[in-house]
């Protein structure tokens, strides 16, 4: 079982940034790819962005491009998510997730169906 926990949200004005934080524990060596997920109150969760472990490769939802960066710290087995430019449209929970397909690549993976594991979640707010 792989357990992820996420840290640094929190609330900011618009323009602003933040840098979210994802720890993953647990057995982790089938862990292929790791996104961020965020479900804003009723609305359907959506990916955010993804990065492939093993490659690097990233890919982001168009509503983020150019503002969002996803990042990994292989040695301390953490992923980042750092936001720059914040709107308030930005205002959501935020989740970190883990995926284990190994035939499974490329902005697909910015669907929430594959991804096996799942943390708690953390609380962005970006006010006007």
């Amino acid at each position: 079982q792989v357990q992820l926990v996420e840290s640094g949200g929190g609330s900011v004005q618009a323009g602003g940034s933040l840098r979210l934080s994802c720890v993953a524990s647990g057995y982790s060596y089938d862990i292929y790819y790791m996104g961020w997920f965020r479900q804003a109150p009723g609305k359907e969760r959506e990916g955010v962005a993804v990065i492939y472990i093993g490659t690097g490769s990233t890919w982001y939802a168009d509503s983020v491009k150019g503002r969002f960066t996803i990042s990994q710290d292989a040695a301390k087995n953490t992923l980042y998510l750092q936001m720059y430019s914040l709107k308030p449209e930005d205002t959501a929970m935020y989740y970190c997730a883990a995926g284990t397909n190994s035939y499974i690549n490329g902005p697909s993976l910015l669907r929430e169906y594959y991804y096996h594991y799942w943390g708690q979640g953390t609380q962005v707010t970006v006010s006007s």
